[in-house]
Order: structure tokens, then C-alpha cells, then sequence
């Protein structure tokens, strides 16, 4: 079964209305109690009334207490239109004088009247019950009456006085009930409007939602709920722009991969074959190194849903750990791979698997874009102001004053290269710096010859700590 959903609605209504609900059911109680008591203070008199008025009928005669009441008497005592009356009368020694002996004696009754709940014939009645003198004299013998009387009347009276009491409440509750059923529905109006403004929109609307007369306890939340969008916004336009830039990479490898596979399966001479199948692997090969570009790329976007990790790390020695990695590569390539760093660590705070990717990157680019016979140089070194600085420097064709600007754009490639590229290989340098807080630029080599790429990453807490002490020492 499924559980109601809570309603904010019923929520106010129940809060507000609740307590009033509790009050009156409360006040109820105590107004039936209070009137309860009260029919009792009147109704009590009546019957102290009564038993004075049978105990003027006892006498004394041959030195006994005799109940002198007749039946006429006694009717016209005990008539109530409402109730029915009983009595009964003893002596001292206990000796019934007169009355209803099925009425339970009272436990020792004092001078002054005693009133009390019982019941009679199964029926619950109203008692007195006093030691009261006989005849004028304050010194006669003593007699105890008793008298019951049944509670129509008392209750009748008690329930006339808690109508009165709790029926103009009982209205005004009614009216307080429709006066903040109208009142909450109308406060909560505005909520109302921003649920069928966000419903009616499409699922490609991110744009933010109006914070005109939006109650201020709800204003934060939608504040957030902006800003969420704003940041689905963002991912989407990642997603699309990768999407875009995967549709429009792909589409001339793979068109290549298509027509090359036509060709070999048009070749009968084996010879041809093989030589179609090992253009298939070249651009196979390519076609991988794209895709996984284009992925790197989406992944370090500023904004991608891939966190970034920055722990201390050591720049000398990480960059030397991967520039060794290329050595074999350079060696074909007939490059000479050197590596110049400080002899003290570089500490900076990183996210090691971006930052190889980065160096990676850039040693990629120098190698493929020296010449044969070539040199490419790693270095690093920490600047006066504490930076520490990630250099690669090549003896390639030097790029144009005019182009440095561009070379970091996606898919940007310098007219006239020979080498195979998509252009997006300092793209994702420049992203995963931006990622690290560091700052990447191109200038020509010291020697004139090629180009340096140089990055600048912040030193870490502990680096700075150690700038610090080296420069009192100096």
C-alpha cells in the first residue's frame, strides 16, 4: 500500500488547528467538571434542606425517638418531578427509626453533613448523611439521617451548563478552521505558481527560475535549485561540445577506415592486401589516440564530473620518472631526451594521473614535432618568486608570434605540418593546468632554435615553508 504523501498544506493545518482541537477537549473536561460541581453546590442545599425538614418529625416519646411522619407527609417532602428522593432515619443505638432500610448506613456520620456518591437500587444517587439533634435544643439526643436522591437533574443542569460554555467555542473553532484553511491556502499560493511554472517547463530548459515573490523561507531553496541548474547547464554543454567534437573528429577516420577497407577487399594480389591492412593499422592506430584524446579532454574539462585529487607531489622526480618512460620512443625517433632539475624537491600539490598526462602531452609534441636527429629537454627549476617551473623545450619549426595565442584552442593545427594530429593535445595541457591553478607559456628556445613550453604550479604549503627558510639564510 502505498504511503500519503506529507502535504505542507496539512501539515500548518494540523499544527494550528491541533492545539485548538487539544484546548477545547481540555476545556470541555474542566468546564463538565466545574459544572458538575457547581449543579452539586446548588442541588446539595435542597437536600441538606430535606433531611432538616424529616428530623423536625422525630419526637421524643416514653423517652425513645419516634419518627412521627405519615405517608401523606412524607410524599409531599419527598416529590421532585424530575428525581426520586429516599430516606432513612436511626437512632443513636443504630434502631431504625423510619424510612428505606435497604439504604446503606453511612460510616460514621459527623454533625456536619457529609455529601457523597453511591449508588441505590443500581442506580447511582447523591447522598447526605448527618447527626443532627431532635426537637429545638442543640442538646437533645441525636438522630442520623440519610437521604438519596437520583442525578437527573444535576446532570441535566451540568450538561445545560457545558453547552452553554463549549458550543460558542466549538463555533469559533469552526470559524478559526476556515479562517487558516483560507489563510494557508492563499500563503501558499506562491508555491503553488513555482510548481506549475517548473512543471510546465521543458526538460531542455535549465535557465533559472524566478525568484519573484517566492517567500523568503522558500527562497533559499530555490536559490540552490538554481544553481544546480546552473551546473547541469555546465555538464550539458560539456557533454554536447564532446559530442560535437567526437561527431566531427570521427567522421573523416572513419570514413578513411571505410574506404581502405573497400580497397583491400577489392585486391586480389596478396601482396596489396597486406599493404591495405597495414594502412588499416595506422589509422586504426590513430583513430585510438583521437579517442582517447577526446576522452582525456572531457575529463579534464573545468566543471567535468570527474574530481581532481591534489596531493603533495614532487615535481623533479615525477618529471623525470616520465621522461623516461620515453626514452625508447625518442631513441627511435633517433631524438636525444635530455633532463636538467634542481637537486632539492619541487613540491607542489597535484593530481599525479593528470599531471602525467600533461607531461606526457608535451614530450609527445616535441618529439613528433622535432626533426630526425633532433634534441628535446625536460627541465625544471623553482622561479625567484617560488614557482615551481616545468620546461620542455624542443628544436622544432618555431612557432609564429601571431599563432602562440591560438595553439591551446581545440583542434588548432600550424599550416604547413607534416605530422599526423588532431589538434588536441595542448588543449587538454591547458585544461589540466587550469585544473592545478597553473599557468602554461610558449616561448622560442634559448638558442633561438624550436620552442619552449614552460608550465608554473604553485608551491605547496610545505614548499613555501622551505623558500621561506632557504631565503633567511641567504
Amino acid at each position: 500500500m502505498r504511503k500519503t504523501e506529507p502535504r505542507l498544506q496539512r501539515k500548518l493545518l494540523a499544527w494550528l488547528l491541533g492545539p485548538l482541537l487539544v484546548l477545547l477537549v481540555l476545556d470541555t473536561a474542566a468546564a463538565y467538571w466545574v459544572s458538575q460541581r457547581f449543579a452539586n453546590l446548588a442541588y446539595d442545599r435542597a437536600l441538606h434542606e430535606i433531611a432538616r425538614e424529616i428530623v423536625l418529625h422525630v419526637h421524643q416519646q416514653d423517652g425513645q425517638p419516634r419518627l412521627q411522619l405519615s405517608d401523606a407527609a412524607a410524599d409531599i417532602l419527598l416529590m421532585d418531578a424530575q428525581d426520586r428522593l429516599f430516606y432513612r432515619v436511626d437512632a443513636a443505638d443504630g434502631t431504625l427509626l423510619g424510612g428505606d432500610a435497604t439504604i446503606r448506613k453511612a460510616a460514621s456520620p459527623g454533625t456536619d453533613p457529609r455529601f457523597y456518591e453511591d449508588e441505590f437500587h443500581g442506580e447511582p444517587v447523591r447522598m447526605i448523611a448527618a447527626r443532627m439533634p431532635i426537637g429545638e435544643t442543640a442538646g437533645g439526643p441525636l438522630v442520623t439521617v440519610q437521604v438519596a436522591e437520583t442525578l437527573n437533574k444535576r446532570s441535566r443542569l451540568a450538561f445545560e451548563m457545558v453547552a452553554n460554555v463549549v458550543l460558542p467555542q466549538l463555533l469559533l473553532i469552526v470559524m478559526a478552521t476556515l479562517v487558516v484553511w483560507f489563510g494557508v491556502s492563499r500563503g501558499l499560493e506562491p508555491l503553488q505558481r513555482l510548481r506549475r511554472a517548473v512543471a510546465g517547463r521543458s526538460h531542455l530548459d535549465l535557465s533559472p527560475i524566478d525568484t519573484h515573490d517566492v517567500p523568503g523561507e522558500v527562497r533559499p531553496l530555490v536559490d540552490e535549485v538554481n544553481e544546480l541548474m546552473a551546473r547541469l547547464g555546465k555538464t550539458f554543454d560539456f557533454q554536447n561540445r564532446f559530442v560535437a567534437d567526437a561527431a566531427h573528429q570521427l567522421k573523416t577516420p572513419v570514413s578513411g577506415l571505410k574506404a581502405q577497407i573497400e580497397l583491400a577487399l577489392r585486391e586480389n594480389d596478396p601482396e596489396r592486401v597486406r599493404h591495405s591492412l597495414a594502412q588499416l593499422y595506422i589509422s586504426a592506430d590513430r583513430l585510438s589516440r583521437l579517442v582517447r584524446q577526446l576522452l582525456s579532454l572531457a575529463r579534464n574539462e573545468p566543471g567535468a564530473l570527474d574530481t581532481v585529487q591534489l596531493q603533495p607531489l614532487d615535481l623533479h622526480a615525477f618529471a623525470l620518472e616520465v621522461s623516461m618512460d620515453w626514452v625508447p620512443h625518442a631513441i627511435k625517433r633517433n631524438i636525444d631526451l635530455g633532463f636538467e632539475g634542481v637537486e632539492h624537491p619541487l613540491t607542489i600539490a597535484a593530481d599525479q594521473d593528470r599531471l602525467r598526462e600533461l607531461i606526457n602531452n608535451l614530450i609527445d609534441n616535441a618529439i613528433r614535432y622535432s626533426q630526425e636527429g633532433g634534441r628535446v629537454t625536460v627541465r625544471t627549476s623553482r622561479e625567484a618568486d617560488g614557482q615551481c617551473k616545468l620546461a620542455i623545450s624542443d628544436d622544432g619549426r618555431s612557432i609564429p608570434v601571431e599563432e602562440r595565442a591560438r595553439i591551446f584552442e581545440r583542434f588548432h593545427r600550424l599550416l604547413g605540418t607534416q605530422e599526423d594530429g588532431s589538434g588536441l593535445g595542448l588543449a587538454i595541457v591547458s585544461e589540466i593546468a587550469t585544473l592545478h591553478g597553473a599557468r602554461i607559456s610558449l616561448e622560442e628556445d634559448i638558442d633561438g632554435v624550436g620552442n619552449t613550453f614552460s608550465v608554473f604550479f604553485q608551491p605547496s604549503e610545505d614548499e613555501r615553508a622551505t623558500v621561506s627558510g632557504l631565503k633567511a639564510a641567504v
